[in-house]
């Protein structure tokens, strides 16, 4: 019996244990990795074959939807169940762009879980029924693309997309702190958004949006 290989992404230590020792009893699992932040998950991607990433969306200082766009990008190419307590309809949004394969939310029973692994890593999808539609979004919308930037924006962008604080982005664009702040806040303003997280998930969903109509 080939075992369905999982990593864990959730930056709740007892959340993931729970969730190790009702994993280890089933035979055809396998845990290759029980990850706190996106950088450990990145690097046991890197190091082993995995089939299904079991991701929570918030994860302290980062999100879900930000880990995936990076997984990607190093190559990953299984699936991603979304373990959630809960997500806004446009992250849902933004995560099902990126290619998720399901929504499952944490007030479950743990045998639904289980289901919800082996449907994905089938190829099937999950969606849980209390996901509020992406179509009802009440987050903050834009018709602003990344695209559309000053180069100084985009820059700034990037440095966001790699976590890099003011301090260290002034050092290395070459300006004052000063200056990014200014530069963070006309991004916010054109964006829509008040946090550098939604900055983040705004500029994903629109360059994905980009790419398809292009």
């Amino acid at each position: 019996m080939q075992r369905i290989r999982l990593l864990l992404l959730d930056d709740h230590i007892l959340f993931r244990e729970g969730l190790r020792r009702l994993l280890v009893s089933e035979p055809d699992f396998e845990t290759v990795a029980e990850c706190g932040t996106p950088a450990e998950a990145l690097d046991a991607l890197a190091r082993s074959p995995v089939d299904v990433v079991l991701l929570d969306f918030d994860l302290e200082d980062d999100t879900g939807t930000r880990f995936i766009a990076s997984a990607i990008a190093a190559g990953y190419k299984g699936k991603i169940l979304m373990v959630t307590a809960g997500m806004s309809a446009l992250d849902i949004s933004v995560a099902k762009k990126l290619g998720i394969s399901g929504i499952f939310l944490k007030h479950n029973p743990p045998s639904r879980l289980l289901e919800a692994i082996r449907a994905v890593s089938a190829g099937g999808a999950w969606m849980d029924p209390k996901i509020t539609p992406a179509g009802n979004s009440s987050g903050a919308e834009t018709s602003v693309s990344p695209d559309r930037l000053t180069p100084r924006e985009q820059k700034v962008l990037r440095c966001v997309f790699e976590g890099l604080s003011n301090k260290e982005m002034a050092y290395q664009l070459g300006v004052s702190q000063s200056s990014v702040k200014a530069t963070l806040q006309h991004l916010f303003d054109k964006m829509g958004v008040r946090t550098r997280g939604q900055l983040v998930r705004i500029a994903i969903e629109r360059s994905l949006e980009t790419a398809r109509e292009s």
